[in-house]
């Protein structure tokens, strides 16, 4: 019984110490009731960001030890359109016109303490219904943002991870 609980001890200990040895993301929203596109609806719009910090969590997983990603959302326009039928809101996804998502964001990558990089960057997607290169599923909501959150990442966060 004695080595059992021992047992437990050493492997939540073991757990605890790996959990805090990989690296964090702080993801902000900077006033999201004036973002140009979430849905009108409070608990959607809180589906919506919560989904974007857990996509930007996600990715974090794959920094190395000791460095943080710090992540200020400044506005989002989701893709396609909202349009209101009867008391419902239909988002309609069309290739034709400004619909395409767009995402303004300031970022920080700190490596024990130091800033290795930052910036602010307008992530945009124009040929969203275009490109065929989408590993999510058409029943996923933000499947066009994360898309281009993850192009971004592995274009100006990835190159950055090794330090």
């Amino acid at each position: 019984m004695k080595t059992a609980i021992k047992g437990l001890a050493l492997a939540s200990m073991v757990l605890m110490s790996s959990g805090s040895a990989f690296a964090g993301v702080t993801v902000s929203y900077s006033q999201p009731e004036k973002y140009s596109d979430l849905p009108f609806a409070s608990w959607e719009r809180k589906d919506v960001l919560d989904a974007l910090t857990k996509h930007f969590q996600k990715l974090a997983e794959t920094l190395p030890p000791g460095v943080d990603m710090n992540v200020e959302v400044l506005d989002i326009d989701l893709a396609g359109r909202l349009h209101h039928r009867r008391a419902n809101e239909i988002r309609v996804m069309r290739n034709n016109g400004a619909d395409w998502p767009v995402i303004h964001l300031r970022y920080t990558l700190v490596q024990n303490g130091a800033v290795i990089a930052s910036g602010e960057e307008r992530l945009r997607d124009m040929m969203y219904l275009d490109n065929l290169r989408n590993r999510y599923s058409s029943g996923d909501p933000l499947r066009y943002e994360k898309r281009m959150i993850d192009e971004w990442f592995n274009k100006k966060i990835a190159p950055k991870r090794v330090g």
